[in-house]
């Protein structure tokens, strides 16, 4: 069964441009880019369009779905019970482009940094609370659900306890009449 889509994430058409704003800027920073920048610029506009098309992030009931690439396609299912931390940051040149970088982190993640990063959501503060308010109504349903069976458990272990001593009784009378 397929979980309901709560909420699709846009992204803003700035990402292109800080995509290659920030290319340039590094690309000038180091001698032997500046004459790939030629090359580059028209290559990067030419797929800019598509790598932004090819992204996307959707909130269901039970999990966070983020796909993107072009040639290598790569699709992230997140539980939203294993999510620890949901950051937004915007750094100065994200500012100039009014963007903002949503980083999931977690439980369980090896090594350091986000195991997923998107920059450019449209509402990205928006996204964010619905992840959050999601994930908290996801665990709040997982921990009801291991009450009930915590609360389970003990009751079989009374009726076990109880099975045990009706037994022990059961073998007294009997060694007694014998």
């Amino acid at each position: 069964m397929a979980d309901k889509t709560l909420l699709s994430a846009s992204f803003n058409p700035a990402v292109k441009l800080y995509w290659l704003v920030s290319w340039v800027l590094v690309s000038m920073l180091t001698l032997v880019g500046i004459p790939l920048l030629i090359i580059s610029i028209p290559l990067f506009l030419l797929f800019s369009g598509r790598m932004l098309n090819a992204m996307s992030a959707e909130l269901t009931e039970r999990k966070l779905v983020v796909k993107r690439g072009i040639l290598f396609k790569v699709e992230k299912s997140i539980p939203l019970e294993k999510i620890t931390d949901v950051a937004m940051s915007q750094g100065p040149l994200m500012r100039a482009f009014d963007l903002h970088r949503l980083s999931f982190e977690t439980a369980g993640q090896s090594g350091a940094g986000a195991l997923v990063s998107l920059i450019g959501i449209v509402d990205a503060s928006v996204f964010r609370e619905t992840i959050l308010a999601q994930k908290d109504a996801v665990s709040g349903v997982i921990d009801s659900q291991t009450k009930i069976s915590k609360e389970s458990t003990s009751g079989i272990e009374e009726l076990t306890q109880s099975v045990k001593r009706i037994e022990a009784l059961l073998e007294k009378l009997v060694t007694e009449k014998s």
